[in-house]
């Protein structure tokens, strides 16, 4: 199911091996996109800043986001790797990091999914020819038990505690950059790890205290934009709605309409991993944004959650929209011009069977026989053409 979202990738070069590994870990996400939306419309509808606040709806959320998905998400990169069984144990194992952690794991199941179904597949393997006849489902079953128990236990003791300290790194660096004045270099590292599905980490963890911090004093902050700009999404699913694959193009305006409308900036990190290249655009798009929110002095009250177009309106300061707005606009259209480009504006697409046709005609053409062809520019019949030749 995954392969028809990751188009074939040719060749052995390290642009080659990078499209090849964005493809797999798009390969997980994307066969579960409906479960995002489906959590994305639950989250702008009934968290207490949602369109409809429900608070026993809203209990939901939480579940949804720490637990459900990641195991969808683990559960569809050991399937990729070994089938059924790789799906199960990928499932297991995925919880021990789940539980191992308090913050979404998706950058942990899209590591121990594809690698427990890996160990399973040489465990079969080595099992196979030494397993006598009758004893098969018992030796398989206790063998993905056993795998997939181990490596829940190696989930929430290692794999875990790497993901987290990955994300503080990445929030150290930007607290760094903030400090230091470089709030456009800030994209840089809050790109990438948003795409890594880190982003909540890095707002509500490093952004959203040091926003109130300076918020308490100015009465706004841009800290709480650098993350939660939806432009850069925006732009980047246009360029996929206009020049992406076209099997893919049917599902972007919903997922545009979540991203910017509902907030849910999940939504658009699949596209991305497909094509790893594409990161560049949104840093790109995300530099500009901050860029221009500098320039123009906006900033904002409080944290937008979810960071959609209306939350942004709703905590932007009296008279302060027209540099938020158009902040986001910049950032939507440098996102897409990068996007586009590196797209190669839809060039790289198959051609439609169509544009097949007057080469098939003319090798028809080639196809037909001289005398035929000679018949045709003629356009007077042989006259021998119907004779019965004489017998010797």
């Amino acid at each position: 199911m995954a392969d028809t979202y990751t188009p074939p990738v040719y060749g052995t070069g390290i642009k080659a091996t990078i499209q090849r590994l964005g493809g797999q870990l798009a390969g997980m996400i994307m066969p579960n996109i409906g479960a995002f939306i489906a959590w994305g419309l639950i989250t702008a509808l009934f968290i207490p800043t949602g369109w409809l606040p429900n608070e026993q709806l809203a209990k939901m959320v939480g579940p949804i986001i720490t637990t459900l998905l990641p195991v969808l998400i683990a559960y569809t990169g050991g399937r990729m790797v070994h089938g059924q069984r790789g799906a199960v144990v990928g499932a297991v194992a995925v919880m021990g990091v789940i539980v191992g952690s308090d913050i979404p794991m998706f950058l942990g199941a899209m590591i121990i999914g594809p690698l427990t179904a890996l160990i399973l597949k040489y465990v079969d393997k080595f099992t196979e020819q030494r397993t006598r006849a009758g004893f098969e489902m018992l030796v398989d079953n206790f063998t993905a038990g056993i795998v997939g128990g181990a490596m829940a236990i190696a989930g929430m003791w290692g794999i875990g505690p790497v993901v987290k300290a990955i994300t503080d790194a990445a929030g150290n660096a930007v607290e760094w950059l903030i400090t230091s004045s470089l709030l456009p270099l800030a994209s840089v590292l809050i790109e990438p790890a948003k795409v890594l599905f880190l982003n909540n980490a890095i707002n509500h963890g490093v952004l959203g205290p040091l926003g109130v911090a300076e918020a308490l004093k100015s009465g706004k902050s841009i800290l709480f934009m650098l993350e939660s700009n939806p432009g850069p999404g925006l732009g980047l699913l246009l360029a996929y709605l206009l020049f992406g694959p076209r099997q893919l193009r049917p599902t972007v305006p919903a997922a545009m309409i979540i991203h910017f409308l509902g907030g849910i900036h999940e939504i658009y990190f699949p596209y991305v991993l497909m094509k790893p290249r594409l990161i560049l655009a949104v840093i790109g798009g995300g530099a500009a944004g901050v860029f221009t929110f500098m320039v123009t002095g906006a900033g904002l009250v409080a944290t937008p959650s979810p960071g959609s177009i209306f939350a942004y309106m709703a905590v932007t300061p009296k008279g302060g929209w027209f540099g938020v707005i158009l902040g986001i606009l910049i950032a939507t259209a440098v996102t897409f011009a990068l996007a586009s480009v590196l797209l190669g504006f839809g060039r790289g697409e198959k051609a439609e069977p169509a544009d097949d046709a007057p080469e098939t005609d003319q090798a028809a053409r080639h196809a037909v026989p001289e005398g035929a062809q000679a018949q045709e520019r003629t356009g007077r019949q042989d006259p021998t053409a119907h004779r019965i030749p004489k017998e010797a």
